[in-house]
């Protein structure tokens, strides 16, 4: 039974920092693509960050060198680091997990989210 589980998320004041985690469980995903999305209220789920079988990542625009993705795979865990967060930012963030080395547009797994709010 694959899980991908994020944690991390919370309420944090514009300028504020957190870091999301989402652990995996029942499938290695080591060689795989996996990411961040988002979901603001009322609005569509969009990208926000990858990072391929190939440790390589990769950003939306909006970023704008705020957030890192990173992943320990010893830990099967995936990371996301976002500092100077804006009032924008605030969503439920969900992790996914891809049955690729490379990230496109399609993901096997996903995880619950974790809700991040900024004011």
């Amino acid at each position: 039974h694959v899980q991908l589980v994020e944690s991390g998320g919370g309420s944090v004041q514009a300028g504020g920092s957190l870091r999301l985690s989402c652990a995996s469980s029942g499938h290695n995903y080591s060689p795989s693509c996996m990411a961040w999305f988002r979901q603001a209220a009322g609005k569509e789920r969009e990208w926000v960050a990858f990072t391929n079988g190939y440790g390589v990542p990769a950003y939306a625009d909006f970023v704008n060198g705020r957030f890192t993705i990173s992943r320990d795979n010893a830990k099967n865990t995936l990371y996301q680091q976002m500092d100077s967060l804006k009032l924008g930012d605030t969503a439920m963030y969900f992790c996914a997990g891809s049955s690729t080395r490379s990230c496109g547009r399609d993901y096997r797994d996903w995880g619950q989210g974790t809700q991040v709010t900024v004011s």
